[in-house]
This record gives structure tokens, C-alpha cells and sequence, in this order.
């Protein structure tokens, strides 16, 4: 397989002999299910799923024909047998339930699989509210994320996950902020980023390094921040430059100071574009805060774990170099984040869409932000809204 150009000058190519079949990877998953529970059992040989043998390695065929169903409940052997199949399908995020499970299995999957149930209609169907709309259909998207994380941090490499990381990853975050009362809460859930080394690069637009906010918020972070100042009149992308300019880590990561983060958001950044092989990775933009409002919305219309030209601005994070090479974000007022991806698009760049789930989206009066839509634009395209904050259970609120 021979992948685009990322760059005029860095071509990324791939070989991959045509009788080797492609490991399974979160790529692909479905909400909602259309079908309903099957078994993953062990015949005495292998693993079936759904009725069907199953390779110790899944590969992304195998997988894409368990897409449709709600769920596989595994039926585990009383002795011991390879598991490998069992932790390819939770690296590739397909759902799976066990309400108890041997004591030879490894305890983390096992409360994992017992965390949660298929909720299916009396025949053994999807439940019938099990439509966008439905909070079923999160709750089963959630648990899917959690085994995907658990899958691909032990998956061996020979099933095609990256060799685990011999040292901790050091991320740039790079932010643009006017508002130093919105700060503390930003560089809080910085600081409380998972399995990641970070920095952050802080750009104060308009806003005097001095100012009280500013540096109890630094203060009180315990990250370490580099500040850069610029004034009102300098555009927004270029403000964001400047502070990307000082990157000293492998990735640069975009982040908004308004917006709320789960603490996995880096990590589960950096595990997509391992599997994906992308050049850029995001979220999808999912959970919106309409603050005025005090009304969470979630709309489904973007999908997610696909490759696209788009993903939610305030999630991009690319490698330095690559960040470095495509002239970094283009020097304008707004536009910004949109900008970049279609430049870099144009140039080739492969663009992955990771889950929204730990990622909210804060909407205020619409002149407080750099892309203008009415809250009423949010309500018309929600799939779901409930009273007050109410994020996916990712993002690990308190």
C-alpha cells in the first residue's frame, strides 16, 4: 500500500505484501448496532465469534462482519487457552461483555468485561431505543473506548500495534488565550494528562504576562509553561506560531482554553495516529456546552475513527516536523484551525478522526468566539441535549 505524499518533500510510503491481511484497529466501529448479541466461545481449537472461527491475530476483515452487532459475550474455557483473539477484538473496540471471568484471565480485562451489558429488546435484538438518541448507545461506545485502550496497550506488535514506547512521549500544547480567568481550569486539565510528558506553550493575546490571573494560574499548575506575549492587533493564527515556535517536543497539540478535556485526550491522540498511521489526528466534535443555555448537547452526524479533511480545531496534534514543514497555522484573525487542516490536506497530509468522547465543546455568545454559529444552530443538529453539563462518562468529570 503506498500512502500520499504528507509533505512535498517527505514522501511516506508503506509496503504491504497483498496476502498479508490488515490487523484490526478501532477503524470502522458503528453506532448504533443493528444487530443483536453473539458469543466469542472457545471451540477446543480457537476462538468463534459469532459462530465463525476467529484468527488468534483478527485481522480488520474478520472484525468489519461484527461491526453490526450490539455486542459478543465471551464464553471463556475453564482452563487456560490463548487470549490473543479476545485482546485483538478489544484493541479493534468491538464490545464485549463477560459477567465473571477465570482467574487466569488478565483482572484489568476482566473487570472490564464485566463493567458492562448488553441492554437487548426481549427477542434478542437491539434495543429499540437504541437510535442515536439513545444514552444506551453511549454507554456502549464508552466501553468500547475503554477496551480499546486496554486491547492496544498490550497487543503484541506482530499484531500490528507499535512497539510500546521505550520512554514517555512529550507533547507541545500550544494555546492562544485573551481570557486569563479561564486559565487555571485550562492548564489544570493539562496538567492532569495520562501516560504523556507535556509543556505548554502559552500564547497571551492581548493580555500582559503580569497579570494577576495569569500568573497564579502558571503558578499553580506545576507544568512547565513557557509564555509568549502579543498584542490585541496580531492575528490570531500568528499568536498561535509564535508559541508553537518555541515546541521542544515530539507532537504539538492544539488546545483551546474554553473547552474541557478528559485526561486520557492526549494519549488516546497519540494511540490513533499509531494505529492509523496519520500524519494529523482529532476528535470528532461531538459534546457541546451552550452555556447561556446551560444545555449539553451531543450530535452524531460526524462519525468517528474514519479518515477525513476534518476534525475538531481545538484537538489537532501533529508531529513537530510535519507541523514545522506545512508552515504551521495560517496568519488570520479566524479560520484558523480550518486553514491548517485544508492546507495540509491539499498537501497530502492523512488525516485521522479519533472518538469525540472526551472533549466538550463550551459555546457562549457567538462574538466570544473565533467561528460564529448560533446556539440555535447547535439545538437544530443535536442528537441528544440534557439540562446542565453533562459529558460523556470519558471525560471523567468531577
Amino acid at each position: 500500500m503506498i500512502f500520499p505524499p504528507r509533505y512535498p518533500s517527505l514522501v511516506l510510503v508503506q509496503s504491504i505484501p497483498s496476502s498479508t491481511a490488515l490487523p484490526a484497529t478501532p477503524a470502522g466501529f458503528l453506532r448504533p448496532a443493528t444487530e443483536g448479541v453473539q458469543e466469542l466461545s472457545w471451540s477446543g481449537t480457537g476462538w468463534l465469534a459469532a459462530g465463525e472461527p476467529l484468527g488468534e491475530r483478527p485481522d480488520a476483515t474478520e472484525v468489519a462482519r461484527l461491526r453490526p452487532l450490539l455486542g459478543l459475550t465471551v464464553r471463556w474455557p475453564s482452563a487456560r487457552v490463548p487470549t490473543g483473539a479476545v485482546t485483538g477484538l478489544a484493541a479493534a473496540g468491538v464490545p464485549l461483555h463477560a459477567p465473571v471471568s477465570p482467574a487466569w484471565v488478565d483482572p484489568g480485562l476482566a473487570r472490564l468485561l464485566a463493567a458492562w451489558t448488553p441492554q437487548e429488546s426481549p427477542r434478542g435484538e437491539p434495543p429499540k431505543n437504541g437510535g442515536p438518541r439513545s444514552v444506551t448507545v453511549l454507554r456502549r461506545e464508552e466501553h468500547s473506548v475503554r477496551l480499546r485502550r486496554h486491547g492496544l496497550a498490550r497487543r503484541s506488535p506482530e499484531a500490528g500495534a507499535a512497539t510500546p514506547a521505550k520512554t514517555t512521549p512529550k507533547v507541545s500544547v500550544v494555546m492562544s488565550s485573551m481570557r486569563p480567568h479561564l486559565l487555571g481550569s485550562a492548564l489544570a486539565q493539562i496538567a492532569g494528562q495520562r501516560r504523556v510528558e507535556v509543556e505548554v506553550l502559552l500564547g497571551l493575546h492581548g493580555v500582559p504576562a503580569d497579570h494577576g490571573a495569569v500568573r497564579r494560574a502558571v503558578g499553580e499548575s506545576g507544568l512547565p509553561v513557557t509564555v509568549i506575549e502579543a498584542d490585541a492587533a496580531t492575528p490570531f493564527g500568528e499568536v498561535l506560531n509564535l508559541a508553537a515556535s518555541k515546541a521542544d517536543g515530539e507532537y504539538v497539540a492544539k488546545w483551546d482554553d474554553d473547552d474541557w478535556y478528559g485526561p486520557e485526550h492526549l494519549a488516546d491522540l497519540l494511540l490513533a495516529r499509531s494505529y492509523a498511521g496519520a500524519d494529523i489526528v482529532g476528535v470528532a466534535a461531538e459534546f457541546f456546552y451552550l452555556e447561556p443555555l446551560n444545555v449539553t448537547i451531543r450530535r452524531t452526524d460526524y462519525t468517528s475513527e474514519v479518515w477525513s479533511d476534518h476534525v475538531a480545531g481545538g484537538t489537532i496534534l501533529v508531529d513537530r516536523a510535519g507541523f514545522r514543514e506545512s508552515g504551521g497555522f495560517p496568519a488570520l484573525p479566524r479560520g484558523v484551525d480550518a486553514g491548517f487542516l485544508k492546507a495540509a490536506h491539499a498537501r497530502g497530509a492523512r488525516i485521522y478522526r479519533t472518538h469525540g468522547l472526551g472533549y466538550v465543546l463550551r459555546r457562549a455568545m457567538s462574538v466570544e468566539h473565533t467561528w460564529r454559529l448560533s446556539l440555535a444552530h447547535f439545538l437544530r443538529v443535536a442528537s441528544n441535549q440534557w439540562r446542565g453539563f453533562r459529558p460523556s462518562l470519558i471525560l471523567e468529570a468531577s
